[in-house]
Parts: structure tokens; sequence; C-alpha cells
């Protein structure tokens, strides 16, 4: 009878470390519930970010992409039934200088940086002429008397000064005046009164501007050989756009940048007829183009911008975001940790306690997204760290009431913390390190779960 009872104790006591093992299995699966919640919060502060950024951007001005100067030149071309139809051709200068010193600011929307700036922008160029006979145009049917210059800017609303646009020996005032050419977006245009195309040849033009705009600024190159050259006080730009400078320097509080862009380059001509291709206000968003005005027909030749984003290096909602990514690892070594230390040293832990210290494990997300919205990611990741580990460790000392298996289990809390937060650091060496890291810990289980006797 006592052999009976010895064998089924035996027996028991295997199959309890196995049902154990498969109920902390199963808390880890649930424990992702509430991180998924957690996931939902961090993008719908996220959200709230951006839409503070529109509020105050909606305001101010928007993103801008500076397009021109364009010439166009109305135009009546005959019909097969011998009346005529109005159209519009666009001529691009021969050669486009740009320099641009920005001047940054950053806004609070309660607790939400929103980067804007001022920027004093000088181009010129020239005009060496226009050639009709390359578009099948008589020189009768273009109408010179309405022919206007087009300066595209995304929002005018951005505008701090009247724009007066030195064409050859005149002085052109620019407004908003709607010109019917629907190749055009947004911007402003004025009038030539042109006699003819001797009117064309070897037109110097210059122009400043004064404007407001946020986060990101860029310039399309319509020119023939078109160069740019952008200063301001920051120190994190973001080049974006069609091509990269040719020429940059970064110091600790600015940068100066410089890009040349030449016709051969670009996936448009410098003459075309209608909507071939249009001029929409096209602007990036990160990786993403987006343009204000759908473009009903032809290329956009604003995809061709190119410029710097004021970029604002701490993006705390992405990297917590990323973080939680790793929380099912997070959690299932700290289980893996505490179940091999508790069966080892022939300790009993309830699984309902396996609960509380994986809700601690979760909460130290909802921590980390709350204290960076003030102080940085990075110290509130040490914070939330700190006070995940502190109260795990508490809580397991009263368990366990062992001071040295207390210590051992924080240090391996330490550890995995260290080495999420340093996956979350080294982005290009994130799957190698994680590869690695991974392998060792499979090696650690291994080793001390020969210890455990099935």
């Amino acid at each position: 009878m006592n052999n009976m009872e010895t064998v089924v104790q035996n027996v028991w006591t295997k199959t309890k470390v196995l049902v154990k093992a498969l109920i902390i299995g199963l808390i880890v699966l649930i424990l992702q519930i509430p991180t998924f919640y957690v996931t939902d919060l961090i993008k719908e502060r996220e959200q709230r970010q951006r839409e503070a950024i529109t509020e105050v951007s909606s305001k101010w001005a928007g993103r801008q992409n500076i397009v021109g100067p364009v010439l166009v030149l109305p135009y009546y071309e005959a019909n097969a039934d011998s009346t005529k139809s109005r159209h519009f051709a666009y001529f691009l200068p021969d050669q486009l200088n740009i320099v641009s010193k920005v001047s940054p600011e950053e806004k609070y929307r309660g607790i939400y940086k929103v980067m804007l700036y001022t920027s004093g922008v000088h181009l010129d160029g020239s005009f060496n002429g226009i050639s009709l006979e390359k578009l099948k145009i008589a020189s009768e049917n273009a109408i010179w008397n309405e022919a206007f210059v087009h300066l595209g800017v995304s929002d005018v609303k951005g505008l701090n000064d009247d724009i007066r646009l030195s064409w050859n020996n005149q002085v052109l005032d620019m407004s908003v005046d709607g010109s019917g050419a629907q190749a055009l977006d947004e911007g402003l245009n004025a009038p030539l009164n042109l006699t003819g195309s001797d009117d064309l040849k070897n037109v110097r033009f210059s122009a400043d501007l004064n404007i407001n705009g946020s986060e990101e600024l860029l310039f399309t190159p319509v020119g023939k050989t078109t160069s740019v050259e952008m200063t301001a006080k920051w120190p994190h730009p973001s080049f974006t756009g069609d091509i990269l400078p040719s020429q940059k320097n970064i110091s600790d509080d600015s940068f100066q940048a410089k890009w040349k862009s030449v016709s051969l380059k670009r996936n448009f001509p410098q003459q075309w007829k209608d909507n071939s291709f249009v001029v929409r206000q096209t602007i990036y968003r990160g990786t993403d183009m987006t343009s204000t005005t759908a473009a009903t027909a032809g290329v956009n030749i604003s995809t061709s911008a190119f410029g710097a984003d004021l970029y604002v290096p701490v993006s705390g909602y992405q990297k917590t975001l990323r973080s939680v990514k790793y929380s099912f690892l997070c959690i299932l070594l700290t289980f893996a940790a505490f179940f091999l230390i508790e069966t080892s040293n022939k300790k009993s832990v309830h699984p309902f306690q396996y609960g509380l210290v994986g809700l601690a494990l979760v909460l130290f997300y909802t921590l980390l997204l709350s204290f960076s919205e003030y102080i940085g990611f990075n110290f509130s990741y040490a914070i939330a760290a700190a006070a995940t580990i502190g109260l795990i460790a508490w809580f397991i000392k009263g368990i366990l009431s062992s001071s040295r298996l207390t210590v051992v289990l924080s240090v391996v809390l330490l550890l995995i913390y260290t080495y999420v937060f340093t996956i979350l650091q080294l982005q290009d060496y994130a799957l190698l390190l994680g590869s690695v890291g991974l392998f060792i810990t499979l090696a650690v289980i291994m080793h001390f779960s020969k210890r455990i006797q099935w």
C-alpha cells in the first residue's frame, strides 16, 4: 500500500509540474489581451499628437513646397468643325537658383510638440527663350497678351508679405487670382502682357518670399538646371524627397545643405501642353507622398521635389510601440525564469500569482508611455523598468521568502529589459542582436531545465 501511494505521489508530482507549465503558458497567452489594449492606447495617443500638429499647422501654415516660376501661355487650337478651343502651354526656366534660410520654432499644443518654421526664400534664374515649334503651336495662335507667370506655394496662408517678382525691367505683383489652367494648383499668378516671343529672350527673374510652414520645406526643380541651398538653426534635419543633397554640413545646433538637379534626372520636360503634366502641390510625409489635390490627368511634377524635414529625434510613441512588440518575449522569459527558480528550489507559486506578475509586466508599457510624453523615451524606460523590477522583487520576496532567489529573478528581469532596450536603440543590428540573444537565452534555459526531474 505504501509503495502504491509512493508511485501515485510521484506520478502526481510529475503531472502537477506539467499541468502547471501548461497553465503558465495559457496565462502568457491571456496576457496578450491587455497588451493589445496597450497597443491601441499608444496608437490613440499618437493620433492625438497628429491632430495637435494639424490643428496648430492649420493656423500657422502646413508643409510647404515651392514650385516655379512657370510661364503659362494660352493659345487657340483649331477643331475639326472649324471652331477654336482655348488651351495652355507651360514653359519652365533654363536656370533656377534658390537660397533658403530657415528659422525653426517649437510650439506646444498641450503636451505635444509641434515643429514650425519661418523661412526667407530668395529665388532667381532665367528663361533663354521658348520654342513653340516643339509643341506644334503656331505663333499667330498664341494669346500673348494673356500670358502669365505662376509660382506654386503649397499653403498660401503661410505667406507673410506680398510677393513681387522682378521680370527683366518690370516688377510684377503676384496674386492668387484664378488662371483657368487646369494643370496648376494653388499658388500665385502675375500677368505678363507679352507682345511676342521676342519678349521671352534672355529673361532674368528674381523674387523673395517670407513664408511660414510646419515640419517640412521642399522645392520642385523646375529649372533645366536647379541649385538649392538651405541653412537652418536645427541640428536634426531629415533630408527627404526625390534626391539627397550633394553637400551637407550638420553641426550641434544647425545644418547647411546644397542640392543640384538637372533636367535629365526628372520625369517631366521643359515644356508641355495642357494636362500632359500637372503642377500639384505634392508634399512628403515620411516615405509617403501626398498631393493636396488629386491630379485628374498627367504626371505630377511636384513628386520630384526635395528638401528637408525639421525632424524631432525623440519619437516616443514609435519606440514605445516597438517595445510592446517584445512584450510576449519579456513575459515568456520572465515566467520561464520564475518557473525554473521555483521548481529547482522546490518552492510552490500559485498560477494566480504568475498572473499578477504578468500584469505588472504589462503595466510597464503604460508607465513607459505616460512618462515618455513628458521626459523622453530613454529616461522613461529606465523609470518604468526600475519601478516594475522593484514591484516584482517585493512581491516575489514575500512569496519565496528568499532574498537570494529574489535577487536572481531581479537580475534576470534587469537583463531582459536591458536586452530589449539595446535592441530598440540599435535598429540596424536589431535582427542580429535579437537572434544571438534568443539563442543564448535558450541555451541558459536548457541548462537549468536539466535540474527538473520529470
